[in-house]
Parts: structure tokens; C-alpha cells; sequence
């Protein structure tokens, strides 16, 4: 007879090993972000680089009355990956522009920038966030922030909508996303968007380029003067659930948070282990930004 015992105790499933992961558009301060499935998407995967590309805070629309403590997990989790080795690459978009001041800079484990170029087995791939092919960014920036403004509450009046849907038992509607995409498709916004990307990385002489920005996820060829090139499209983590997902083996894949049977499971509603890092969220915001700049290596 065996001495050794056993539990019930269950494993935490393995994480699924990346050379590389892209998120964009996460937009953490609005009412929009759905942190709790970023958060959850996270600690499934072990990413040896992290690309943050564009849109992460979205400084538009921060409030100091909106900083949920899921918000807080997000940021802090971030920190003790870069604390743990992994690299992070943090490249600006538009609505945390006030970071570009800052591209260059390194806070231990993560780099601020503009923009980035990874030499991957499948070819370059040219990432940044893409605003900058925005025409309403370049010349009427009020009319984008106006839009900004209307977008989260356009986001607000989804979740009541649904709310009310889900008690009749009737299924969810996404009428932020049915909105965008008709405006968008009378304009061709993405499409011009998409192949402006595609040709610049061409001419530049990149096998891909990855974007973010309109909130479109997408992986496809397409043709320039140069010659093929693949576009990528992050997509976002307030409509789409979506990231790029890359290694030797796959090359670029497109993940769905809703098309992920695990991530369909019902979330363990107290973990085996307590997480000291988001019971931590809760404390004080100067006692955060330490304990964040301690974990990053930094003062």
C-alpha cells in the first residue's frame, strides 16, 4: 500500500508558451474595458515578449472616479511580468499620447517607444499603432476626442441594453461594434487604413506589419508594388477580446478570447492560491506607484 496521499486539490492549467503576444486598445479607465478577461487571457499564456501596442490607458477618457480595482490587477500584473523577465514593449497610441514624450525610456523590464521591429523565423514584422493614418487624428483632433467621448457612452448604454437582454433571456447585442463597422464600411476607413499600413512596410522592406487602432482584428496578404505583405490587426479588449499570437512553429495566429474553450469555463471563484498582487489593488494609490516602480527594478 502507498504512503503517499492524495488531493483534490486542481492544477492550474499550463500556460501556453509564445515567443510573442500583441495586445492594443485595452483602453483601461473606461467603462468599455473588459479587464477581468484581459486579465484572465494573461495568466494563459507565457509570452517571452509583450508588445503593448497603443491604447493601453486611455488617458482621453481617465477619470479619477473610474479606476476599478480589475483596472488595478491589469497594471499590476504587467509590472511583475517585466519584474519576472519578461520583455515589454509599451508603443504609444493615440489616446495615451502623452506617453510619446517619453518614447525611449526604460522602467526595468519594459520600453517605452513609438514604434518597433521584431526579426522573427517568418520575416520582420513592423509594428505601431496606426492612428497615425488617421485623418481625423492629424487634422481634427477635437472631432476625434468628441468621438472618443461619444464611443464610451455608446459603450455604456451597450451594457444596459444587454443587461436588460440577458434578464429575458435573450441573446447579447454589440451595438457599439454594429455601429462602427457600418460607418467604417460607407467610408472604406479600413480598407484604406489597411493597405496604406501594407505599402509603407513594403517600401521599408518588412515581411509584416502590425497594427491596432481601429479595433478590426485581422491577419491577411496583401498585395502592394513591392510585393505581399502581412497585415496584422491586434483588434481590442473592448469589443473584439483579441490579440496576435506568434511563434517558430505557427507563425501569426489571430486568438479569440470567445472562441477559447477554456476561457468559456467559469472562472475559479477563489483560487487555491491567494494572489497578494491583486488583493493588492485595493491599497492606496502612492503605495501602488511604489510597490509598481519596486517590481520594475526601478529606484
Amino acid at each position: 500500500m502507498s504512503n503517499s496521499l492524495t488531493t483534490n486539490t486542481p492544477r492550474k492549467p499550463a500556460r501556453r508558451r509564445l515567443e510573442v503576444c500583441v495586445i492594443s486598445d485595452v483602453h483601461l479607465g473606461t467603462y468599455g474595458c473588459h479587464a477581468p478577461e484581459l486579465l484572465r487571457y494573461l495568466k494563459s499564456v507565457r509570452p517571452r515578449t509583450l508588445v503593448l501596442n497603443g491604447d493601453i490607458v486611455d488617458i482621453w477618457q481617465f477619470s479619477k472616479n473610474y479606476w476599478p480595482p480589475a483596472h488595478m490587477r491589469v497594471v499590476r500584473y504587467l509590472a511583475g511580468l517585466a519584474a519576472k523577465g519578461t520583455r515589454i514593449y509599451y508603443l504609444t497610441g493615440n489616446h495615451d499620447e502623452l506617453l510619446r514624450k517619453f518614447a525611449g525610456t526604460r522602467l526595468g523590464g519594459l520600453r517605452i517607444d513609438n514604434k518597433l521591429v521584431l526579426d522573427l523565423p517568418h520575416g520582420k514584422t513592423w509594428l505601431f499603432h496606426g492612428d497615425v493614418f488617421d485623418v481625423t487624428m492629424r487634422h481634427s483632433r477635437w472631432l476625434a476626442r468628441l468621438g472618443g467621448h461619444g464611443y464610451d457612452v455608446l459603450i455604456l448604454l451597450n451594457r444596459l441594453v444587454n443587461w436588460g437582454l440577458v434578464r429575458l433571456g435573450r441573446p447579447r447585442v454589440a451595438l457599439s461594434k454594429a455601429v462602427k463597422d457600418r460607418v467604417k464600411s460607407a467610408v472604406s476607413l479600413v480598407s484604406d487604413f489597411e493597405q496604406t499600413a501594407a505599402a509603407i512596410a513594403a517600401d521599408k522592406g518588412y515581411r509584416y506589419v502590425a497594427c491596432g487602432h481601429i479595433h478590426c482584428p485581422e491577419i491577411k496578404p496583401l498585395p502592394t508594388a513591392q510585393g505581399e505583405v502581412g497585415y496584422l490587426n491586434s483588434g481590442d479588449w473592448v469589443e473584439n477580446l483579441t490579440a496576435l499570437e506568434y511563434t517558430a512553429e505557427t507563425g501569426w495566429q489571430l486568438y479569440h478570447y470567445h472562441l477559447d474553450p477554456r476561457m468559456q469555463q467559469p472562472a475559479p471563484a477563489h483560487p487555491a492560491e491567494p494572489d497578494e498582487a491583486e488583493a493588492a489593488a485595493d491599497a492606496p494609490a502612492a503605495a501602488l506607484l511604489a510597490g509598481l516602480l519596486r517590481e520594475m527594478g526601478v529606484g
